[in-house]
């Protein structure tokens, strides 16, 4: 059977694309004709159970073979994208439709459903929805401990930031201390009733956000074991690669999600914002610009597998040194060693895990 990642043309299997442009409330349909992109009708739903089977009995009433074409299957589109895949319809996941076609700036939900439609007809390559199950329960707890981390950090920085300015018998008692230091004393701090107003208030709230920050610490390293123990189940191999940590395997399986949705490992490598761009001109031909698009979380992971490579890693430590003898700079190296690494992380992810 022909995957859709190897489509070069939508219509060559579909006779009809449904369009679909999703929001909180309501999603908006059009059914497009897949051999003339004309518009066949169209229909707004409530993002409810009731919606999506009345979304599907409205698609029933145009025959022949059919293609859903949706925005946001993660987010507002989440709920439509598991309805249709129960009853295994074909599903197109469309990152963003192109804001430039619009014609004199023209926007409305119906003509932006259209809008996806055509798009998926246009597209030379076809990418599929994320799976649920393990991948999802993993995208879930890694942004419940980013936020932890982000919210514990942010905690510690009030603290400090207090402290500067804090009355000095407080000062006096935190000076020359490190940060963690200073988070474990401030949660224990007393008020004394001889103290005026600002340094009992100074007080309770650095104990206030000392004990916000460990509470957060604590809640993130929670979340950071249950996703050991998904991605060991998961993927073990992943795990076993030099630099890879949980969290970093985790990033790595929620961006490419299961077999076959990324087409090859230069998909992966632009996925992952890793993809060397070209920025010649004239006589140079051997320059390339820093890549910025793509999975910044995915990008962010290759950086950190790249760094702990560079220090720890003896044949990516020769290979830098190599580079580097042939006049490539610190940037470049691990450009191109973040290149690298997606290569061989695509590679591995794509073949079946061994089973012991």
């Amino acid at each position: 059977m022909t995957s859709l990642t190897d489509l070069t043309h939508l219509g060559e299997v579909v006779d009809v694309v449904i369009g679909v442009d999703t929001h909180v409330a309501t999603h908006a349909a059009a059914v497009v004709d897949a051999h003339t992109g004309a518009v066949l009708d169209q229909i707004t739903i409530e993002s409810t159970a009731l919606g999506y089977a009345e979304l599907v009995a409205f698609a029933d009433q145009h025959s022949g073979l059919r293609a859903w074409a949706l925005e946001g299957t993660g987010s507002h589109g989440a709920g439509l994208t598991r309805h249709l895949l129960e009853r295994d319809e074909v599903v197109i996941e469309l990152d963003r439709p192109e804001r430039a076609h619009r014609r004199n700036g023209a926007k409305s939900d119906p003509l932006d459903a259209i809008r996806a439609a055509r798009e998926a007809l246009a597209r030379p390559r076809l990418g599929t929805p994320r799976h649920t199950g393990d991948r999802q329960a993993v995208a879930v707890l890694l942004a419940a401990r980013r936020s932890a981390v982000q919210g514990a950090g942010d905690a510690q920085r009030q603290v400090f930031g207090l402290l500067i300015a804090a009355p000095e018998p407080i000062r006096t008692r935190f000076r020359d201390q490190n940060l963690p230091t200073v988070i474990a004393a401030a949660a224990q701090l007393r008020t004394h009733p001889s103290w005026d107003t600002e340094t009992t208030t100074t007080v309770t709230v650095l104990r206030a956000l000392a004990r916000r920050a460990q509470a957060l610490a604590a809640e993130a390293a929670v979340h950071e074991k249950a996703i050991l123990a998904i991605v060991r189940s998961w993927r073990p191999d992943l795990l076993a690669q030099y630099g890879v940590g949980p969290i970093v395997a985790a990033t790595v399986l929620c961006a490419w999600s299961h077999p076959g949705r990324i087409h090859s490992e230069a998909a992966f490598a632009m996925l992952a914002g890793v993809a060397p761009i070209p920025a010649n001109s004239g006589q140079v031909t051997t320059r390339h610009r820093l890549n910025r698009y793509g999975d910044r979380q995915l990008n962010a992971a290759l950086h950190t597998i790249a760094l702990t490579r560079l220090r720890g890693h003896q044949p990516s430590r020769d290979y830098a040194q190599r580079r580097t003898s042939q006049g490539k700079t610190t940037r470049e190296i691990r450009r191109c060693l973040k290149r690298y690494i997606a290569r061989d992380l695509y590679r591995l992810l794509e073949r079946a895990p061994a089973t012991s």
